[in-house]
């Protein structure tokens, strides 16, 4: 069944704002949530759908990619897909709901009697993503290609193993402003009832846990500054702008947090004699007048090795060659583009008496300007060539 439209399914507008989005999800996550709607798979698959959708609006690169190419575009940075459980959603989009997966529903749940959800708190605090560009000539993205790259990141202190405490875990103790719980609740009234804001604990970073006797090595961060490579395996046939991102190989968290991720963004470097137009290739290609008159067999290049073309007798400036599947990829796919082959002809600018002489000779033969040259079928050569390079 074809896949709806994202912006219908959360009953926005195309060009609607951040903030419109956030607000139109969070009204059908309320509504749908399993916790409120229990054994109820229509109400489950209404909200993983809302879900995938938020999580693809809500970010400005999906959106743009989205909205270009629809569907299909989410295949291309390979970054998205279908969630099969609700785990996923969870840990995926528990950002807009006051940072923790899902807090504002145990709020909603638990002051209603539901049955609520129990979640369990990461320790520490998430570390921060790094985004590079990653330069690639067109034959790495026509053969694919893994990328060493290295890194200056902050990595998990390996004398505290983390944690930030001189002891490790055992340093470790619950912080007296959340209790251990990472996040504060207000309460505050107004003529609409009563509003709960939960917000990550300012004492403890969201942790839930303080630090008493520092770790020397990190000063209590549970992180130090080092280097560190990645390869990156980049599929063929990926084009500027696509992204692979690399889940933890970021910078490590902070007292024990998970890793942020890299985000790897493609970069197409400009080639020095190919021309890229989707999926295919164009290569222009130089002949003199005698092989184009004679007739030939040149070797030229392609992004898969060197390939042998014949050059028919009469050949005309402008002809094209097609070499097929000698193009790039289609990502994800088998089919390959085809690189295409225009024929120059050289005109020399100087010749020498002797090749003067030859060419006043060929001048006059009648397989070069027939005699009858008022139709504008019969231009001489020379008249050909000059249209075909003004």
């Amino acid at each position: 069944m074809a896949k709806r439209d994202y912006y219908e399914i959360l009953g926005v507008e195309k060009g609607s704002g951040a903030s419109e989005i956030k607000t139109a999800y969070r009204k059908m996550a309320m509504k749908y949530h399993p916790d409120k709607n229990p054994d109820d798979n229509e109400a489950e698959n209404i909200f993983k759908e809302a879900s995938e959708a938020y999580e693809v609006l809500s970010d400005e690169t999906k959106r743009a990619k989205y909205d270009h190419y629809g569907h299909d575009g989410m295949r291309m940075g390979q970054d998205f897909g279908s969630y099969s459980n609700m785990n996923d959603i969870f840990s995926a989009f528990g950002d807009i709901f006051g940072g923790g997966g899902g807090s504002i529903f145990d709020d909603f749940f638990n002051q209603g009697g539901g049955r609520g959800r129990s979640r369990q708190r990461s320790q520490g605090e998430r570390g921060a993503d790094i985004k590079i560009r990653l330069p690639l000539t067109l034959e790495e993205i026509a053969k694919g290609v893994d990328k060493n790259i290295k890194l200056k990141i902050k990595t998990k202190c390996n004398d505290c193993n983390g944690y930030g405490a001189k002891n490790g875990a055992s340093g470790m103790s619950a912080c007296p402003v959340c209790k251990g719980a990472g996040q504060v609740r207000e309460v505050s009234r107004s003529m609409f009832g009563q509003f709960v804001n939960v917000h990550a604990c300012d004492n403890c970073g969201g942790s839930g846990q303080i630090v008493s006797d520092p770790c020397p090595t990190c000063s209590g961060d549970g992180r130090i500054t080092g280097e560190t490579s990645v390869v990156a395996s980049i599929p063929a046939g990926v084009e500027s702008g696509n992204y692979l991102p690399m889940r933890g190989k970021a910078h490590a968290g902070r007292r024990g947090g998970e890793a942020g991720d890299l985000i790897v963004v493609i970069e197409e470097k400009e080639h020095d004699f190919y021309r890229r137009e989707g999926n295919n290739v164009i290569y222009h290609l130089t002949v003199s007048w005698p092989d184009a008159a004679l007739g030939t067999e040149i070797t030229v290049p392609t992004l898969f090795g060197d390939e042998t073309i014949k050059i028919s007798s009469g050949t005309q400036p402008g002809t094209m060659i097609t070499l097929r599947d000698k193009g790039v990829p289609e990502l994800n796919s088998h089919r390959k583009g085809d690189q295409f082959v225009y024929i120059n002809v050289h005109v020399p600018t100087s010749l020498s008496s002797k090749e003067k002489q030859v060419l006043k000779e060929l001048a006059d033969s009648k397989n070069v300007i027939p005699k009858d040259n008022t139709d504008s079928k019969h231009k001489d050569f020379f008249e050909k060539v000059k249209d075909v390079f003004s």
